[in-house]
Order: C-alpha cells, then structure tokens, then sequence
C-alpha cells in the first residue's frame, strides 16, 4: 500500500487540484468536481472558474490526497446548501426527518493511482477536515458493488465496503445499488 499525504483544498492547493483535473480531461466530461454544487448544472468552459470560485469563497471542500508532490486523487464534502445536487434526491427527499450536517459526495483517482488506497485514504482525509471543522452527522451515498461488476472509474461516490471500512452505518436503500450511509464524527478536541 502506498504512503499519501492529505492536504486541504484550498487557494494554495489549487493548482494541484486544477492539474490532476486537467490531466483527465476535465474528469467525468469536464466536470470539474462541482456536478453536486448549486451552479452544477451549468455547461461549458467555465466550470473550471466557477470551481475556482467556490474555493476562493469556502464554499468547495475536499481532502486532497498526495503522492510526493503530486495530488493524485480527492474526496469532496461540505455541508447539504454547498452541495444540495445529489443523485436520487426525489427519493432521497422522501425519506429524511432532516438534513445532514455534512455529505460526501464524490471521489476522484488518477488513472495512474486506482487501486492503490487512494480513495480509502482520501475519505479517512475527508473524516479528519470534518472532525477540524466541527464535525456532525455525515452522510453519503455510495454504491454497493458486491457481486457486481462495475468499472472503478464509475464509482464516483465510492462503494458501500469503503464507508462501512470508515464505521458508516447503511441507513436506507438508495436506488436500485446505492445507499444511505452515515456517521457520526465528533469534534476534535485536540
């Protein structure tokens, strides 16, 4: 298993980020990681400066995960009115008494990387910036692949074994293959 440093997203950490997004092509048909955000909906060239406004403002969180001094992949959280775009959500809006304190909603690994304990890393980076920021119930809303075959690249919000790794608890069925999970992070009291 490799060794990886996790460091926050942030004006300093942009072009990092911004690198390893253009190394694939935009990620996900240029997505930019910012589908979940409010402005996710929008098209074009300019996802990537509306990223870059989201990090300005701190209203875009994510563990960046490092290899030496190359970022090479990331999990990115932040509170349900950051990211209020989730897949499911009639259904998801269905069935809850009231809203999370924070969600997960995607991961993303370098091609050159899957594998390798990027996504494990970069969600227990995630648990430890929550837990900084106040921590909270989290919730996600990953898939179950057990028995199934599914590509890894497919996997934007990281499968079912790696939440309930990281002690999330299955809530409710989501769809036909995802889930519910959540957890309870407390605050850092250091």
């Amino acid at each position: 298993m490799d060794t990886f440093v996790i460091r926050t997203l942030s004006p300093v950490t942009w072009d990092d980020f911004a690198s390893l997004v253009e190394r694939h092509n935009g990620v996900w048909g240029g997505c930019w990681c910012l589908e979940f955000h409010e402005d996710g909906r929008a098209r074009g060239l300019d996802r990537k400066d509306k990223k870059l406004c989201h990090v300005q403002r701190g209203t875009a969180h994510a563990a960046l995960v490092y290899k030496e001094n190359r970022c090479v992949g990331w999990c990115q959280f932040g509170t349900p009115a950051e990211l209020p775009r989730i897949k499911h959500r009639k259904e998801y809006e269905n069935g809850i008494d009231a809203l999370p304190d924070w969600r997960v909603t995607c991961f993303f690994t370098d091609k050159e990387f899957r594998g390798r304990g990027v996504s494990n890393a970069a969600l227990k980076g995630a648990l430890t910036q929550i837990e900084g920021l106040g921590g909270g119930l989290v919730e996600s809303y990953p898939e179950a692949v057990a028995g199934r075959k599914v590509s890894a690249s497919f996997l934007y919000n990281g499968s079912l074994s790696l939440f309930e790794h990281h002690g999330f608890e299955r809530v409710r069925r989501l769809g036909k293959n995802h889930w519910v999970v959540a957890k309870h992070v407390r605050e850092n009291e250091a």
